[in-house]
């Protein structure tokens, strides 16, 4: 289950472009009825989206494209920063040109995802920064039908995606170890039956991670394990296993967990917790 292996995961144009079909529909419904009625004539307006505290940006494709939605003929004459760049506050990112209706009426749907994806990507950059040299991965807890632009933002944030979904990777946790009777059962079956050439194992024991070892599995999961714990499971594995650390990951711990040699931390709150960052679009 390299992670590496699913860096080139991009959101499609197709999936872009049903993200905003949704997100229209759902603000916009039967018409916009403030901004229809004070303008029934077509003028051109002008727009800037600007950085209210530090980011990292993500989303200024999607955010353009939900104008472009409204109005094919919207340009954006200024473009000052990309996905993954560091956002100073009150820096001007991108300004946006076109129907002035279509402008007011697009505006919340493009805020709502760059400030979302933003937020992540922001989230993101400081997990990866406090565990160098651990690999800081993402997880499956995401927003139903975002996942492809949640994961996306922890790239731009500097992060590294674990396994997509269900169907790209073998991950036995600890309800399948239950469910078969043990860890040894649980990878024998799995060899057995499943087309894989890499097994990650989830432990919530060092006695488990001894199982683990045994049953010779590419990658270990430490669960909820204290810092202590984490030191003499990396002990015992002794390099034979890459060796991932799960739950209970902040930033006040990741310091302590940086420096016990596991090769990859991944944190769901990345994805589940992220706060979204303050964007406004001022008109000019």
């Amino acid at each position: 289950m390299n992670p590496e292996r699913r860096e080139l995961r991009q959101p499609t144009p197709q999936q872009i472009d049903r993200l905003i079909q949704t997100a229209l529909e759902e603000d916009l419904g039967d018409g916009d009825v403030t901004t229809d009625g004070i303008f029934r004539e077509s003028r051109q307006a002008e727009a800037s989206a600007v950085a209210k505290e530090p980011l990292v940006l993500c989303g200024i494709e999607i955010f353009q494209a939900a104008f472009k939605r409204l109005d094919p003929n919207a340009i954006f004459p200024s473009i000052d920063y990309r996905d993954g760049d560091d956002v100073p506050r009150g820096e001007t990112m991108i300004v946006v040109r076109g129907d002035c209706a279509s402008l007011l009426k697009a505006e919340r749907t493009a805020l709502n995802i760059l400030q979302r994806l933003s937020g992540i990507a922001t989230l993101t950059r400081k997990f990866v920064e406090a565990a160098k040299p651990a690999v800081v991965l993402d997880t499956r807890k995401t927003t139903p039908g975002l996942r492809v632009f949640e994961k996306y933002a922890v790239r731009c944030g500097g992060g590294c995606n674990h396994r997509f979904g269900l169907f790209d990777a073998v991950l036995i946790k600890d309800n399948h170890i239950q469910a078969a009777g043990s860890i040894t059962e649980a990878v024998a079956r799995v060899r057995q039956n499943a087309k894989t050439g890499s097994i990650e194992v989830e432990t919530r024991t060092l006695q488990e991670v001894q199982e683990a070892l045994r049953a010779n599995v590419d990658r270990i999961m430490l669960d909820n394990m204290d810092d202590a714990t984490v030191k003499e499971a990396v002990k015992r594995v002794g390099g034979r296993a890459k060796i991932e650390v799960s739950g209970s990951v902040d930033l006040q711990r990741l310091g302590e967990l940086s420096k016990t040699g596991v090769d990859y931390v991944s944190v769901g709150a990345l994805t589940h917790s992220a706060r979204a960052v303050d964007i406004s679009l001022n008109f000019l």
